[in-house]
């Protein structure tokens, strides 16, 4: 798969360059994709203020991706024990893989704005939200399932972007029943998000959770554009991939509300770099 890579902006190093290095860095990758687990990281820490190295996972002008993403993910474990970006590096401490370790860290390294809430209530909700977005079978990682599913359904056996759609079904477990639970889980977890946003709105409140900013606002309006992308003036990503990164069936478009959607403007508005750079 051919990836256009003018609209890169970020200064990469390699691994290697920054396994040799101090100080924070995060491994992104260097493609033109706002990979939700990606744009959370990096919203987070934009928000905090916290610069960073990007450093890349494969050479920005693989001309297959899946090819590029294989090579680079021996790098990756070798360094982090593990083969998935994001990853945030600080100093010599160990490498944090996760986006709950990725969110403790950046609250230890500038406390302000605190993006955790101090009350336990709301904690507990944000983190278990959260975790519906982020975590192993959430919402982002079934999103994956629906994104092969045209494609292997599709695509001839012999066309070259059928390797990047087998490299992710094979690694997320795609089979045609998965797709169909992946489908009817994602517009659960959007039913629930959205009575979310509407009990607050209720309430007087402006955010996902208590009375201001925190990470779920942020992780919301990442992943959201995992089913809605951005336009391309705000987020220019490859155009071979809005297709896949948009949404097809109709009981995930009917549970993706409009309250949903504007609030996931609101927050990049507000509080996130527009255009998305990658």
């Amino acid at each position: 798969m051919t990836i256009e890579m003018t609209d890169i902006k970020l200064n990469y190093i390699t691994i290697g360059e920054a396994r040799a290095r101090t100080g924070l860095r995060m491994v992104l990758g260097a493609y033109p994709i706002p990979g939700p687990w990606r744009e959370s990281c990096k919203g987070v820490y934009y928000v905090k203020g916290l610069q960073y190295t990007p450093v890349k996972t494969a050479n920005a002008d693989a001309s297959d991706l899946a090819i590029g993403m294989n090579a680079s993910q021996s790098e990756l474990l070798e360094w982090t024990g593990q083969s998935s970006a994001p990853v945030v590096a600080w100093n010599d401490e160990r490498p944090r893989a996760s986006w709950v370790d990725q969110l403790h860290l950046a609250e230890r390294l500038n406390p302000e704005p605190p993006l955790i809430p101090s009350d336990s209530e709301e904690r507990i909700r944000m983190f278990g939200l959260a975790n519906e977005l982020l975590g192993e079978g959430g919402l982002v990682w079934v999103k994956r399932l629906l994104m092969v599913h045209d494609p292997l359904q599709t695509l001839p056996a012999d066309d070259p972007q059928r390797a990047f759609f087998s490299f992710l079904g094979e690694k997320y477990g795609y089979t045609p029943a998965a797709a169909e639970r992946a489908a009817l889980l994602i517009a659960d977890i959007l039913a629930r998000f959205a009575a979310q946003l509407a009990a607050q709105h209720s309430a007087g409140r402006r955010y996902l959770v208590g009375d201001k900013l925190s990470a779920l606002d942020i992780y919301w309006a990442a992943c959201c554009c995992i089913l809605s992308p951005l336009p391309p003036e705000r987020c220019p990503m490859a155009d071979g991939f809005r297709g896949v990164y948009g949404n097809r069936d109709a009981r995930i478009a009917a549970a993706l509300t409009p309250a949903l959607l504007a609030h996931r403007d609101f927050i990049y508005a507000t509080h996130l770099e527009l255009p998305v750079v990658f």
